[in-house]
């Protein structure tokens, strides 16, 4: 079992920064990647950003060079860096880890992300 836990959402005007935290519990040493998602209203949910354990990152098109995604495993913790927010940045995020060998996912219970124009 693995426990998530995200943190930092908010409000923000565009062009502005908001870092999200995603505190992992449980069996950590079972995960293989690490992932951030958005879902807007009306929307499907996306992938934004994904940390593999051996480090390796991935970003949506619409992201890249905005946001980064980066870990802190004496922490536990993977975050999510937001620069240079725009409104159809709003959405509620979601942590996701997924198991190696399994692959089952596990879910956060999502942090809303409001960016005004």
């Amino acid at each position: 079992q693995v426990q998530l836990v995200e943190s930092g959402g908010g409000l923000v005007q565009a062009g502005g920064s908001l870092r999200l935290s995603c505190a992992a519990s449980g069996s950590i040493g079972s995960i293989a990647s690490t992932g951030w998602y958005r879902q807007a209203p009306g929307k499907q949910r996306e992938l934004v950003a994904s940390i593999s354990s051996g480090g390796s990152t991935n970003y949506a098109d619409s992201v890249k060079g905005r946001f980064t995604i980066s870990r802190d495993n004496a922490k536990n913790t993977v975050y999510l860096q937001m620069n240079s927010l725009k409104p159809e940045d709003t959405a509620v995020y979601y942590c996701n880890a997924r198991v190696r060998f399994t692959n089952h996912r596990y879910w956060g219970q999502g942090t809303q992300v409001t960016v005004s124009s």
